[in-house]
């Protein structure tokens, strides 16, 4: 049940960010002063902002911008803790000393604190947020991938490989790699809802994604001023970024009991 809630907000998410934004009779960046901080209508059914763009159409486009910025954090951040878990968990010794420190040193800042600081630094753009929080996104992957490489280094069948001479990187792809996939897709479905909140705080703070394209965090900002006048301007972005960061965490839970059900009867 878990999984068909969460797959089904992400899927009408995904859907309404590849094909809303066509199926939407209103530019998002189509200005109507005259009406501005219109409730909703049938017209504009989530209401006009305070510039008089369409507020639906905005959230549309907007959804395009944090499944983006998610994507690209997730596939960064889950590459490099992966080639860093690997390599960290099987050859230990130094280079799992090594890497173990500097995981701990970046764990003892915290992740949206260090990716506000980058940003401000590198300036306020799409592709400076996606570093940023890949900065500190790879640690979790590589802690997960580090520690289930660590079990399966000592099972059978690496070991036979490693006596008949394979070499490590043959070791690491075609034994010890595919064990660990299940465990990382699952974490990266978690971590796609924690980027998503990490971009739509940056945006919120004017550090994200710069107007005129429309982003979620930056909606919930602008709408501040006008909690009483106009709360639909709060109200749908906020729904927004709360659907789709249920579902992921919902798909999240829902493929770690279907890899491990036992995970299920324990909670």
């Amino acid at each position: 049940m878990t999984f068909r809630v969460g797959l089904l907000l992400v899927s009408l998410a995904l859907a309404a960010a590849l094909v809303g934004p066509w199926l939407v009779p209103h530019d998002p960046a189509e200005q109507e002063l005259a009406r501005r901080l219109e409730r909703p209508s049938t017209a504009h059914p989530f209401g006009l902002d305070e510039l008089g763009r369409d507020v639906l159409s905005r959230i549309l486009t907007g959804a395009r911008v944090s499944l983006a910025v998610g994507l690209s954090v997730v596939i960064v951040s889950s590459t490099v803790g992966l080639v860093v878990g690997l390599l960290a968990g099987y050859l230990g010794k130094g280079v799992d000393l090594a890497v173990s420190r500097l995981m701990d040193l970046l764990m003892a800042f915290p992740g949206i604190l260090l990716a506000i600081a980058l940003v401000a630094v590198r300036g306020p753009s799409i592709g400076n947020v996606i570093a940023a929080l890949s900065v500190i996104g790879w640690v979790g992957y590589a802690r997960l991938v580090r520690s289930q490489v660590l079990k399966l280094r000592e099972v059978e069948y690496v070991q036979a490989a490693r006596a008949l001479g394979a070499s490590v990187p043959v070791i690491l792809v075609r034994h010890v790699l595919p064990a660990t996939l299940p465990t990382l897709v699952v974490q990266a479905t978690l971590g796609m809802a924690g980027a998503i909140i990490a971009e739509a705080s940056l945006s919120f703070l004017g550090l994200g994604v710069q107007p005129p394209t429309p982003s979620w965090g930056a909606m919930l900002d602008a709408g501040r001023a006008h909690l009483i006048d106009a709360p639909h301007l709060t109200v749908f972005p906020g729904l927004s970024i709360a659907a789709l960061v249920i579902g992921f965490n919902l798909l999240g839970d829902g493929l770690r009991d279907v890899i491990d059900p036992t995970r299920s009867h324990v909670r």
